[in-house]
């Protein structure tokens, strides 16, 4: 299934669902690299909630085996926390980070550092075997699109046209929306979509934004190792070394998408992962950022932190599986 396929607007839904109707459910996992969350979300109409869920740990570098066994049993408890009112061989939605064949459920994995052992399994037909599901009941979306969907449908950028949500924390993670579609192949987006192809300053995006690169600019700088969260509140205190590193990778990263956002005619840009639970600190240097190409687009885009947060992925995989169905 094709998470570029047209979306629905959500008074497109169908009509059992306007007026209080069926609440319809649906399977879901977010997948990550050492984390799986698998849900039952029910939908009524145009809004969602996660009405089960289950989450585990893995070892992103285990056997092959073991993880998809990890999988799994999230995936199973999930439903069976749902009683009799889900079931475990029904459709599933699952939200995966690339580089993955969305088409065929396998992943190369390369270059990532994580489920090495996983490349060129055949994940679908390995988790419907143990679900007890055929293979096509076991569908894959981009986690990012699956992120974004969740936010246009029932989230803060509800209402756009056009709409760009971006996930920070490890890495930069984003998709492009076009009324609800996630756009990947088209010359208004970056290659594939995604943000963390990018380069800033001669070097990957990655290398300036992200978990790993917070956390290594201040150890250059104070020779303390800490957490990105930690810096957060430290600036917020007003350490003038907090504020200078995470105001230079904010305005890096303004600066780095601001020219795709306008090209893309993005009226939001909606902050979700880890680090945007201190989106009010990155948001002046961000629009700074994004005002040193384009002032007049600067003073216009809107800015917000995700109003889902962990739930975005798990809603939006929900809208995506009963509108691509």
């Amino acid at each position: 299934m094709n998470d570029d396929a047209p979306l629905p607007l959500a008074d497109e839904a169908p009509s059992e669902q306007h007026d209080g109707g069926a609440l319809r459910l649906a399977n879901v996992a977010d997948i990550g690299g050492s984390h799986i969350t698998a849900a039952v979300v029910g939908m009524r109409g145009s809004s969602a909630r996660v009405v089960t869920s289950a989450g585990a740990d893995t070892d992103p570098h285990g056997a092959g085996t073991e993880i998809l066994d990890i999988w799994a049993s999230a995936c199973r408890e999930a439903v069976a926390q749902a009683g009799g009112d889900a079931r475990a061989d029904a459709a599933w939605a699952i939200a995966m980070p690339d580089p993955f064949d969305y088409e065929r459920g396998v992943g190369t994995f390369e270059n990532v550092a994580k489920f090495e052992n996983l490349s060129g399994v055949d994940i679908r037909g390995e988790l419907a075997a143990r679900l007890g599901a055929e293979p096509s009941a076991v569908r894959f979306v981009h986690d990012a699109s699956a992120y974004g969907i969740g936010e246009w449908m029932f989230g803060a950028a509800s209402g756009h046209d056009r709409a760009v949500c971006i996930t920070l924390g490890t890495g930069v993670g984003s998709t492009f929306l076009d009324h609800g579609t996630p756009i990947r192949h088209r010359a208004d987006v970056p290659t594939n979509g995604t943000a963390h192809l990018l380069e800033v300053d001669g070097g990957p995006l990655e290398d300036t934004v992200s978990t790993r690169a917070i956390v290594a600019a201040f150890a250059r700088q104070t020779g303390e190792t800490t957490s990105v969260k930690d810096i957060a509140g430290r600036m917020r205190a007003g350490d003038a070394t907090a504020t200078r590193v995470l105001e230079h990778a904010s305005f890096a990263l303004g600066r780095c998408l601001g020219p795709w956002l306008a090209t893309f005619e993005a009226s939001v840009l909606v902050a979700g992962g880890s680090i945007s639970r201190s989106w009010d600190l990155f948001e002046p240097g961000f629009r700074a950022g994004v005002a040193e190409a384009n002032p007049a687009y600067a003073a216009t885009l809107e800015l917000a932190a995700s109003r889902l947060l962990d739930d975005a992925p798990l809603l939006g995989a929900a809208a995506w599986l009963t509108r691509s169905a």
